[in-house]
Parts: structure tokens; sequence; C-alpha cells
């Protein structure tokens, strides 16, 4: 081709580019020297000078030459829907009985897709990401396992994860023990509790199948325990094995290193209020302080300062739920169920 052919060529591109021609998005794309972006000729971005416009014809051309994809007009995208969509749905199914993760690097080769095309487009398409697709629903296979009355470790490594404490994840704790049973002092409900020493004396860790119902501090074992029998006086109350001592470690983990972000599983009982007051809470990164009053308008209710603090009272899960992270309006340590030394300790081994 000529120059005066290029030129030609180059000039009927920057009328389809001024007027916005989608008929011309199969043909070429361009590239804005001054914002590095490369874009469909139909995007509705604002026009760039002339002087700054290259024009490619194929994505790769543009990619190749530095420039990234517009987010406007999503230039990346082959546009060939139906077909992403069977692709998506293909890495779904992958995806839901893989006992391992698989890489976004090998969800997207098997998809032909690069990994930054096909990570936007399965969360465009099934609103998550790819990770927290598997994670979903690696979360339950475990839940099914222990339903279906699996020993916890058992379940955790058979549903695909790679350790106990990776096993326990935020959402878990929509299985919580019916309102009936929490009622009736949880009767019928097998409990099994474990105890030990921590930088905050003696804690409990006390557990159903579902999750953990109870983290209590004291100074004695025995003290913890009659707290537990009190609380649910028609369980059946019985010692955790090496198996169950292993998830009070994991707890002790928590409170002793409190950047190690483990999410355990709980099976925890309250009014609505309460349920989204403690989910506020365990959104709270180690660290970071919250206020009452900050936490009622993040759920909504402004108002209910009063009831919030009420629910974090209301809290029988220590550091799981993280209560103690809650100070009042002008930052001071305010009340907490196992005292306040134990918050203020809490708090500075989180700062650090």
């Amino acid at each position: 081709m000529s120059e005066q052919q290029i030129c030609d060529t180059n000039e009927l591109k920057w009328k389809a580019l001024v007027n916005c021609d989608k008929t011309f998005d199969r043909d070429f794309f361009y590239g804005v020297i001054t914002t590095g972006v490369y874009c469909r000729p139909s995007c509705s971005s604002r026009k760039p000078n002339r002087v700054n416009v290259e024009f490619f014809d194929t994505r790769e051309q543009a990619e190749a030459q530095g420039y990234r994809p517009c987010k406007k007009c999503r230039p990346d995208e082959n546009g060939d829907n139906e077909k992403g969509q069977l692709l998506i749905v293909t890495a779904c199914r992958r995806l839901e009985h893989s006992t391992s993760p698989p890489t976004l690097a090998e969800l997207a080769a098997e998809a032909g897709m690069s990994p930054h095309h096909f990570h936007r487009l399965f969360k465009k398409t099934v609103g998550i990401t790819p990770r927290n697709y598997y994670a979903k629903h690696r979360a339950d296979r475990l839940r099914e396992a222990l339903v279906e009355g699996s020993m916890i470790g058992e379940a955790i490594y058979a549903a695909g994860f790679e350790s106990l404490s990776g096993a326990y994840n935020k959402d878990q704790d929509q299985f919580a023990m019916s309102m009936k049973a929490f009622k009736n002092g949880a009767e019928g409900v097998v409990i099994m509790y474990g105890t030990a020493s921590c930088l905050l004396g003696q804690v409990l860790v006390a557990a159903t199948r579902k999750g953990i119902c109870m983290v209590e501090l004291g100074d004695t074992p025995e003290q913890l325990v009659d707290k537990l029998t009190e609380r649910f006086p028609h369980a059946k109350v019985r010692k955790g094995d090496k198996d169950f001592q292993t998830l009070v470690e994991i707890v002790i983990t928590q409170i002793e290193n409190p950047q190690s972000q483990v999410v355990l599983p709980l099976d925890i009982q309250g009014t609505v209020f309460q349920q989204k007051v403690w989910k506020a809470l365990r959104g709270i990164e180690p660290g970071i302080t919250s206020s009452y009053s900050t936490i009622a308008t993040q759920i909504g209710q402004p108002t209910a300062v009063r009831a919030v603090a009420g629910a974090c009272a209301a809290n029988k899960i220590a550091v799981l739920i993280p209560c103690h992270r809650v100070l009042t309006k002008d930052n001071k340590i305010s009340g907490y169920r196992w005292g306040k030394e134990r918050k203020k300790l809490l708090l500075d081994k989180e700062r650090k």
C-alpha cells in the first residue's frame, strides 16, 4: 500500500472515530498517545486530538505498542457474548468439581482467552471472581460433609482445603443453631469444647457440628466450663478429642497473632439486628477500630447507637466476633464483657 493510500485509509478511520461508527468496530482500533489507552471506533470517550492518535488493525498490535484497553468500550473483548458465556459456564463446571484450585492462567488458556480478559468476562457473567466462585463451592462441599456427620478434619481435607485454618470463611455462620434449639438451651445439640491458656488467661472454645458457638475468656478452666453449661443447660456437652484441640489452637493463634486473618465458621444465634451488628464487626480488620455510631450507620440504622452497644455486649464469641475493636465516639475504651484490661491488651497487640 502506497503512502497516499495509507493516508487516505487513516483519514477514513479518523472519520469513523469522530462519528463513533460501530460498523468499523471489527476493522480497526485506535490508540491515544497521551493516555496510553486503545479503543474501538465507536467508543463514547472524549475524542482525542488527531495528532495524538495511532491506528491498529488488531488489539494485539495495540497492546504490543504498550497500550492498555479502554474501560468504557472494552476493545479486548471479542464481542461474541454467546460463545463467551458458554466458555464461562464450562469454567464454572470445572471450578465446582475441582478439589484443588485451578489457576487463572489455566482457566484462561482452556477458554482461549488472555487471563485479564477471562477474569473480567467471568466476573461480568457470574458476578464474582473465579477464585471466589471456587471458594464458595468448596465451602459448600465442606458444609455437606459436616451435615452428613463427617469428622471436622476429614471433611475439611475431603472438600479440597489444604489446611484446617484455610477451611474457614466468613459465610459459614449462616448455618446457625436453630432458634428453637437455642431457646431450649440447645436441647439435643452436641457441643464439644476444649480449653487452653493464652495471653488473655484461660480460653474455652465450644462448637457444634456447624461451627463455633462460644469463645469464653476467664481465669480457670472450671469457671469457663460452668459458663458453657449455664449458657446451654440442655445440650450434650462433651470434652473434645485431639482433633478438636486443633481447632482450639487455631483460635489461640487468632488471639495471639491477629494478622493471621483466620476466619472460623461460627454457629451463632441472635436477633436479626444482632446478626447485622456482628457481621459488621467481623468486617473490621485487625489494627483498625470503629465506633458504635459508625457501626449503626453502616448497618443502616444511624440512630440505634445504644442498640449496637447492646449487641456488642451480647456477643458470646470473644475475638472471633471482634467487639473489642469498637470504641466510644471519642476513641476511649468502653466496657467489655471480658474486662477492659483484656480489651486494651487485644488492641495493643493488634496495633503492633
